[in-house]
């Protein structure tokens, strides 16, 4: 109870006074250092009231002796009254704590109660269990501990809300329109002929028709007539990793020409380079060597330092190919250069008398054409290196070569025959046994089908600007990219069309450069200029 009355002399009021004088300092003392020792305090009061009690009912003491303590006892009942009211406790609480006591054996009692007492308010106090045992400071607390528990429960609702809607429900609305309980097979074949629009409006509707035109047969139909969105003419999927949906959605931004454009890499002199993708990797031609480096995870950059270096001729890379694991280069210096990718294999052979221009490899069969005005058949076996095939003699430089994929080895026909002078061909690829692509100086992408004829192409494009094509590239469906001479620009085509669909200039009039060469992925185009690489992102534009 907090009084100490027994401390003072007896036989005047004086004690009961300076206890409570020295109490309220105590409490002063203990507010500021933030610390209630309440049943410290109600263990010394019992515990000197008790003391005093005992000396009463032991011993029988002069009339103004037990005047003095019963004065005592009653200020320090008063005083541990007040402690306990300030403490969070009531007034009324402590007045019965006290009358509970026999009044007879007032010591004794007293002092067990009042220990058993503070012992009880400061576990309480300690626990939690008593929030008014500072009402001031409790509040505050109280009042910033609401605010913190306010402020994680949004941010848990919140989660919960967000973990709930990527939930999927397993099956079905138990209720909902007669067109959810059809059966599935039925529920595709009408959603089949829906358009992106409209699968993207049904999809809101629930959480199970978001999932149900997540699957891939709706998005299928829709994707091959979309540019760029891995799959062939044929249907052919290219990247079957990668959901439908997703890549339709970038083939949008292929569409819209909407990208973000970036520069990979950079070099101090002018170079004349190519580059090929295999995987996560990019290979490009810088001089006489061939370096190799890896994309990052967002495909839109590369690590700085490169994987590998593949040196050995003497004078600059002029093309370079993979096939099984090897890297086929034709230099300047009239040799083919073989390295394995994963070793330190290179071996390199004369090949022609002048430099040569390209080179390609398929089914272990190498072609090469210079501008000796030949084109010769190499073998890629490790024990037959060098030795010439077949070399077919042609009536002007080769700039450009590729491979059948029939394999067939042998010269089929020779392409058009109304080309004007000069019109050479500096890129060809195939798409099919019986379907190629062409351009070159004269300005125009040529579509050849060798079904219906040889001597004129079933489809052309001209470029805008009367510049020359260096390179292009296909998605094998409906996607052209194309390189000109003039300004890096990079043009788009939709082979739906005659027009030009988008253009790219990457360099500026003090910095005019071809582009010598380009690749594209379903998210990504890169183009090879004469000082840098450049990237466009069409994922993230």
């Amino acid at each position: 109870m907090g009084s100490q009355g027994g401390l003072g002399p007896p036989g005047n009021g004086g004690p009961g006074e300076g206890e409570s004088g020295e109490t309220r300092k105590l409490q002063e003392g203990r507010a500021a250092r933030g610390k209630r020792r309440k049943g410290k305090g109600k263990g010394k009061a019992g515990a000197g009231q008790g003391g005093r009690g005992s000396g009463a009912e032991g011993k029988t003491q002069p009339p103004q002796a037990k005047e003095a303590a019963g004065l005592g006892a009653e200020a320090g009942e008063r005083a541990g009254l007040r402690k306990v009211g300030e403490g969070g406790g009531s007034v009324e609480d402590g007045a019965r704590r006290i009358v509970r006591g026999d009044e007879g054996s007032a010591g004794a009692r007293k002092e067990a109660k009042g220990r058993y007492d503070g012992k009880k308010e400061e576990w309480r106090v300690r626990t939690g269990q008593r929030e008014d045992a500072r009402p001031a400071r409790a509040q505050g607390r109280g009042c910033q501990a609401w605010g913190r528990l306010a402020g994680t429960g949004a941010a848990m609702a919140a989660a919960a809300e967000e973990e709930a809607g990527a939930r999927e429900p397993a099956g079905r609305p138990a209720a909902g329109p007669a067109l959810l309980r059809l059966p599935e097979e039925l529920l595709l074949l009408i959603c089949s002929y829906l358009d992106m629009q409209a699968l993207g409006r049904l999809a809101q509707v629930c959480r199970w028709l978001r999932r149900f035109t997540n699957c891939d047969l709706l998005w299928r139909r829709i994707a091959r007539a979309s540019l760029n969105s891995g799959f062939t003419r044929l249907g052919t999927d290219l990247m079957a990793s990668v959901p439908v949906k997703e890549r339709v959605k970038v083939s949008q931004n292929w569409r819209l020409g909407r990208c973000r454009e970036g520069i990979l890499l950079k070099w101090k002199c002018s170079q004349m380079p190519w580059m090929q993708l295999e995987g996560d990797s990019l290979y490009i031609s810088q001089a006489n060597f061939i370096l190799a480096y890896q994309f990052r995870p967002d495909g839109a950059s590369l690590n700085r330092r490169p994987l590998g270096v593949f040196a050995g001729h003497d004078e600059d890379v002029c093309h370079f190919v993979l096939a099984n694991s090897h890297i086929i280069s034709a230099g300047g210096d009239g040799k083919i250069g073989i390295h394995k990718i994963h070793s330190t294999f290179t071996v390199k052979y004369s090949a022609h008398e002048q430099e040569v221009n390209c080179v390609d490899c398929k089914g272990g069969i190498i072609v090469s054409g210079s501008r000796d005005r030949t084109a010769k058949v190499w073998p890629l076996a490790s024990g037959r290196l060098g030795q010439c095939l077949h070399t077919i003699q042609t009536e002007d430089r080769v700039w450009s070569i590729a491979i059948s994929p029939l394999h067939s080895g042998q010269l089929m026909t020779h392409l058009g025959g109304d080309f004007p002078p000069g019109a050479g061909v500096l890129d060809v690829m195939y798409e099919s046994p019986s379907t190629l692509l062409s351009c070159g100086y004269d300005t125009y992408v040529r579509y050849w089908d060798l079904r219906a004829s040889v001597r004129k192409c079933v489809m052309e494009w001209e470029e805008p600007h009367d510049s020359t094509l260096y390179c292009l590239q296909t998605d094998g469906n409906h996607l052209l990219a194309t390189g000109s001479s003039y300004y890096g620009v990079v043009r788009l085509w939709d082979r739906r069309q005659r027009a030009c669909l988008h253009a790219f200039p990457l360099t500026s009039t003090p910095l005019s450069s071809p582009v010598y060469c380009l690749r594209f992925t379903t998210r990504h185009l890169y183009a090879a200029l004469s000082y840098n690489l450049h990237g466009l992102d069409f994922q993230t534009p």
